[in-house]
Formats: C-alpha cells, sequence, structure tokens
C-alpha cells in the first residue's frame, strides 16, 4: 500500500486523486510492475511482490468492483481464502464439521508456486469476460517485472502484489472442488475439500479415495500449468498413525483426533429416536506447535529491539503482537497454549528488567516493574496505567462458519452485520458497539457492510466537554459520517496541515478501524 512502483510513487494528494478520477480508463498496455522482495513467515527465504503503479493500481481496484459480485455468487463453497466475508477461521471451522463425527483419512496438499505458474491463457479463458476488460487484465499479466534494473517478461502466473491477483487466482482454482468430488461414489459417502487460495486439504474415510483425489488433483491442475508441491503434500489420517504421522497443520493450527474413555468421548446422535451413541475420540483444533515458536521469537525480537527503552515503550510495541495472536487462536482450543505463553514472557520479560538492574534483588525488580490490578493480579505495568496484555484473559470464543454458498452481495445486510460483529480477530470493545449498536452505524442508521474499509470510533460527548474514554460514551460510525458529525460540533479540537497545495482539516479525537480484519489471512 505504502511501497512505489515503476514511476516512484507512493500516494497522491487529494487534489491528484480527483484528477485520477477523471481519467481513468482500462488500459490495453501496462507498465511492469516493482519486484519487491519481503521475508517469507517462519522461514530465511523471500517472496517476491510485483508493485503495480497507483494508476494500476486504481484500474485493477475498478475491475475487481465489477468482476467479485459475478464470481462470488459462481464459487464454490468451500473456498475461503481471499473472499469477502470469509476468513482461515470458517475454513478451519469447515474442516472440523468434516471430521467431528468420523476419523477420516486427509490430502494435505499444497500447489507449488501457484501465484507465479498460472497459464494465462487458461486463466482468460476461463474468465470469460468482454473485450475491453479482457485486454486490460491480459496487458496486467504479460506487463513484466523489473527487478531493480533489469525488465523480465511475465509468461505465466499473476503477480503477488496486485489490487486483483487473488481474485485471479481464485477464478483459475474455481472447478477444483467439484472435480475432487467426483473422485468418491454415492455408496462411498462424500468428500470434504476445504481449499484456502492454493492449500487445500480433502477428506474422506476411505484411503482408497483419497488416493485417487491426489491423482485427479495432480491432472485437473496441470491444465492450469500448476502441480502439488511434493515436499508439502503428504496423505495422513486424524486418529491414527499413517506413514509415522497424526494429524495434520492448516492455516496455523494443528487439527488431530485423540482416543478417550467414556467420560470426554464426544457424542452423536445416531437415529430419529435420539439415541445416544459414544464416538470414542475427540477432536482438538489448537495452535501448531510452528506458529507458537514463530510467535514467541518475535515477542522475543520486539524485547531485544527495547533492550534501552522505557517500560511504558516495551508494553505499547508487544500488546499489538500479543493481542493479534491471541484473538487469532481465540476461536480454538488454546487455554493450555495461552498458559504457557503468559509464563514464557514473563520469564523474557523477568530477564529484561533484571539486566537493567543488575545489582538490584529479583524482589526489588519485581515491584518495579509489576503492578497489582484489581482482578488482573500482578500484571506488567507502566506507572502510567498501561499495562502488558495477558494472554489467558482472552475467552474461548468458537467461530460460526458462513453459511454454504453465501455472498457480502446477496443484500442479507443483518446477517453480514452479525457475522461482522462476532469475527474473532475484531477488538472486544468494537465488537461490544457493534452488538449495542445492531451492526448499524450510529449517525446514518445503515449497516455496517464488509465494503465499509473504514470503520471509526466516535465519542458521543467529546472529550473537549469531559466526555469519558469508555465504552458508554463510544459509538461507531462509517468514515463520511463521523466526518460530518465531527464538523458540526462546535467544541470539537481539530488540527490543521497543508498538503502541498491544499488544506486539509482533520479531526483530532478518532480512533480509525479498518475493515482488514474481516477476510484475513493466517497469521
Amino acid at each position: 500500500k505504502r511501497t512505489a512502483g515503476v514511476d516512484g510513487r507512493k500516494n497522491l494528494t487529494p487534489t491528484q486523486r480527483m484528477q485520477l478520477v477523471t481519467i481513468l480508463r482500462l488500459p490495453e498496455k501496462a507498465p511492469p510492475t516493482r519486484r519487491v522482495w519481503i521475508p517469507k513467515p517462519g522461514s530465511t527465504e523471500q517472496r517476491p511482490l510485483g508493485i503495480p503503479t497507483i494508476h494500476d493500481r486504481a484500474a485493477q481496484a475498478l475491475v475487481k468492483l465489477a468482476l467479485e459480485p459475478e464470481w462470488e455468487a459462481r464459487f464454490e463453497p468451500n473456498s475461503y481464502g481471499f473472499r469477502p466475508g470469509r476468513s482461515a477461521h470458517d475454513a478451519v471451522e469447515a474442516i472440523f464439521v468434516g471430521i467431528h463425527y468420523r476419523d477420516k483419512y486427509v490430502l494435505d496438499a499444497d500447489i507449488t508456486k501457484c501465484f507465479d505458474r498460472i497459464n494465462h491463457q487458461a486463466l482468460l479463458t476461463k474468465l470469460h469476460t468482454y473485450p475491453t476488460m479482457r485486454r486490460a487484465i491480459r496487458a496486467w499479466l504479460r506487463a513484466g517485472v523489473l527487478d531493480g534494473a533489469d525488465l523480465f517478461p511475465t509468461r505465466s502466473g499473476t503477480p503477488q502484489g496486485g489490487v486483483i491477483s487473488p481474485l485471479l487466482a481464485n477464478i483459475a482454482l474455481h472447478g477444483l472442488e467439484s472435480a475432487l468430488r467426483r473422485c468418491a461414489t454415492q455408496r462411498q459417502g462424500p468428500l470434504k475439500v476445504v481449499r484456502y487460495a492454493d492449500d487445500f486439504v480433502v477428506l474422506h474415510p476411505d484411503l482408497a479415495v483419497i488416493e485417487r483425489a491426489t491423482a485427479a488433483a495432480t491432472a485437473w491442475l496441470a491444465t492450469l500449468g500448476l502441480e502439488l508441491q511434493p515436499s508439502k503434500t503428504r496423505i495422513t489420517h486424524t486418529l491414527v498413525p499413517y506413514e509415522g504421522a497424526i494429524g495434520f497443520d492448516f492455516l496455523g493450527f494443528t487439527v488431530r483426533q485423540f482416543r478417550v474413555g467414556q467420560t470426554h468421548s464426544g457424542k452423536y446422535v445416531s437415529n430419529l429416536q435420539g439415541t445416544i451413541r459414544l464416538l470414542g475420540f475427540k477432536t482438538i483444533i489448537k495452535p501448531s506447535r510452528r506458529a507458537v515458536v514463530r510467535h514467541l521469537a518475535a515477542v522475543k525480537e520486539v524485547i531485544r529491539r527495547n533492550r534501552s527503552s522505557r517500560q511504558e515503550a516495551v508494553v505499547h510495541q508487544l500488546n499489538p503482537v500479543m493481542r493479534g495472536w491471541s484473538n487469532y487462536y481465540r476461536s480454538s482450543v488454546a487455554k493450555a497454549t495461552f498458559r504457557r505463553l503468559d509464563h514464557l514472557v514473563y520469564e523474557k520479560l523477568r530477564a529484561w528488567a533484571q539486566r537493567r538492574h543488575q545489582h538490584r534483588s529479583r524482589r526489588w525488580v519485581a515491584r518495579k516493574y509489576w503492578r497489582l490490578h484489581e482482578g488482573l493480579g500482578w500484571t506488567f505495568g507502566a506507572k502510567n496505567g498501561e499495562r502488558l496484555h495477558t494472554y489467558a484473559r482472552i475467552p474461548i470464543q468458537w467461530h460460526t462458519k458462513v453459511q454454504g454458498t453465501r455472498s457480502p452481495f446477496d443484500g442479507d445486510w443483518p446477517y453480514w452485520a452479525a457475522r461482522l460483529g462476532r469475527h474473532p480477530e475484531l477488538p472486544p470493545p468494537v465488537a461490544a458497539s457493534l452488538k449495542r449498536q445492531q451492526g448499524k452505524c450510529a449517525r446514518c442508521g445503515l449497516h455496517f457492510t464488509l465494503a465499509d474499509t473504514l470503520i471509526e470510533s466516535d465519542h458521543r460527548i467529546p472529550r473537549a466537554r469531559k466526555g469519558a474514554d469508555r465504552g458508554g460514551n463510544r459509538q461507531l460510525m462509517h468514515g463520511h459520517c463521523h466526518d460530518s458529525k465531527t464538523a458540526e460540533d462546535p467544541v470539537t479540537l481539530r488540527r490543521w496541515s497543508l498538503d502541498n497545495d491544499q488544506i486539509v482539516e482533520e479531526p483530532d479525537e478518532f480512533e480509525r478501524l479498518t475493515s482488514g480484519f474481516v477476510g484475513g489471512s493466517a497469521g
């Protein structure tokens, strides 16, 4: 978003944005994307991003607005990656529903360099759109990549970093679920496919069906110029060892079943008379070991960077990292993991504090940096009242999967507003405000939708008039509604900033709440 394309521009002034609106057209030729290398999470490798120019980003957003509603109505029900209103939590819940009552074999598959190898002609044929849009998309696909001073042609793939690239990848992979479902006969029972972007799993109790699905996936992907990655594709089982492994990892979660006795066994109703039978196992989905190790490394890095910083700075930088991670995993069986993380982070912070006061006792250090908060116990906190977030205080909140082929474009605003308020990664104060307001803007009364990229928190009684900074005095509004209210409020303090040739008025008191938590990726 804040990275320049080949034209060197990172952003536009409001005046330049309005000028862009008047000249925006779908191109027949496009400038190359600028290649930027970023580290892969949990790896020493790097992956390339292709950054388009601002003009191309705007044009791609325009095309996405036109194509997305059509394809959202056509996409298969168990595709969850990079789609509005769908998230990694929906994909994980779909897996839970698929194995909750029966242990199954699993094809855990990954597509090799999916974004880089999609066949352009196969993708354009599947798009089947009108000529002007087809020419624009073909221009972006074949624009080339500028890596430093070297220009490389792009004969396949969709450049990661473009606005429209995730949608094009989903369009290319549309049909995979239907092709794999045909591998199981009616007598063998339905085969479950769950896909998130280029990662997918296939679930079925019959090993022969899973092996047929592996061959079918290989053949189907070959028509797009794609193939399964051997090192990351395997067959396993959810309950018993198969080829030395039990269960699998997906989107940062470990999915596995455990044999248990009658007391802890899962149950199901076996017939219309309501007879309850014991399964003999339980399905457990929890944060993966790799995700925990990676998160601890991120926490350790923040503490290392702040070896000489004040306690307030450490708390301020750690809280978003810890809160974001725990919110992502709070819809799983994570309580034990949360307690363990609290202890490990405490040990790291104790070492940080002791290093600053090497000639003081541990008791003295503890009293200086840990404070007793009512209802919270001893917490790492600064004198200004800012305290460290703790994992264990995050309540476990089970996620409700999106219904079937539901789409945010189906016009059911109450349904989608309610889902927005229950999203696992939504900050609790915002979720409480959404519930209190029944998913509606406090000013215009319209439902918030997934298309609202800016939702702002407003003070009913402005703080300039001694209004409290608490939930009861806060309300959510659309960004433009908040601007209107602020302009009408005579006591709101304002700051003025000079933006090139234009004065821009900015409200002093607002909190930007983006919808990035909706349809998010795995952490």
